[in-house]
């Protein structure tokens, strides 16, 4: 049985008795990094984590959503500081592209809360999760690179072409979701960019459409994803299970953390 691992699933926003099913109802699920949006989400994250080996959670601040007041952010820093040695990433963070352009917000707060983060995952040595998609990613580049931050994840991104080359030589990893199957955006996106920096997510629950829909979004979806990787790429589809799995592997240590909570039991 080939295995996957969903490398962007907001876990908390799940029903609890789906929580349990998405993570032992099918063996070939092998890890799933659960990602944040604010506190209250990141707290959930924590404790779905603990009951379960097989989630990685990563704390932030989704920016699709009002900023926080300023004593609602310093509580989730000092919370993600006291809790960094369980944070596998800082995330997920970045820019409202879509908020934006409904209401017109201002950018310039969004960034200094942004860089604020980057600079945090500098110090607690820890990589981190985007939202960043369109033009917003060369802005997002622009903060990674004044903060020389390597290892970066930009989940289910779109943007130009100029971009994506930008990205992949600064080597930041991106995650492929199941709308590969008919979205062409993601499917040129695969087309153009390296198998050695890629990853499969669902981003869970967001619901997906064409041979998805009516579905609860499942991991078992990147199955899918990856038999049409294989056939954008022109590659046999073990080989991308192989790929993909040890990209994500590496880029969130996975090995080694798994290790370390085996000899903490």
């Amino acid at each position: 049985m080939k295995k996957i691992i969903d490398a962007h699933i907001h876990l908390d926003q799940y029903e609890e008795r789906d929580v349990r099913t998405i993570i032992k109802g099918d063996p070939s699920v092998e890890a799933l990094i659960a990602v944040s949006t604010d506190l209250t989400s990141c707290q959930a994250t924590k404790e779905i984590a603990a009951c379960y080996e097989q989630v990685f959670p990563a704390y932030g601040f989704h920016p699709e959503q009002p900023l926080p007041h300023e004593k609602e952010l310093s509580e989730l820093i000092h919370w993600m500081d006291r809790h960094q040695d369980e944070m596998i990433a800082v995330g997920e963070v970045g820019l409202p592209y879509y908020l934006r352009r409904e209401y017109g917000l201002s950018l310039g707060p969004y960034m200094e809360l942004l860089e604020e983060l980057i600079v945090k995952s500098k110090s607690w040595q820890k990589p981190l999760v985007l939202h960043a998609v369109y033009e917003d990613a060369a802005v997002v580049c622009d903060l990674l690179e004044k903060h020389s931050i390597a290892k970066a994840h930009f989940h289910w991104f779109k943007g130009d072409e100029k971009t994506i080359d930008r990205m992949m030589q600064n080597g930041y990893y991106i995650s492929i979701t199941p709308d590969v199957l008919y979205e062409n955006e993601i499917r040129e996106l695969v087309k153009k960019s390296p198998l050695e920096q890629m990853m499969v997510e669902t981003d869970g629950p967001w619901p997906f459409e064409g041979p998805f829909t009516g579905r609860q979004t499942h991991p078992s979806m990147m199955h899918k994803s990856i038999e049409e990787i294989a056939k954008l790429k022109g590659r046999a589809k073990t080989d991308i299970y192989s790929i993909v799995r040890k990209n994500t592997i590496d880029f969130y240590q996975l090995k080694e953390l798994g290790d370390k909570r085996k000899s903490e039991q």
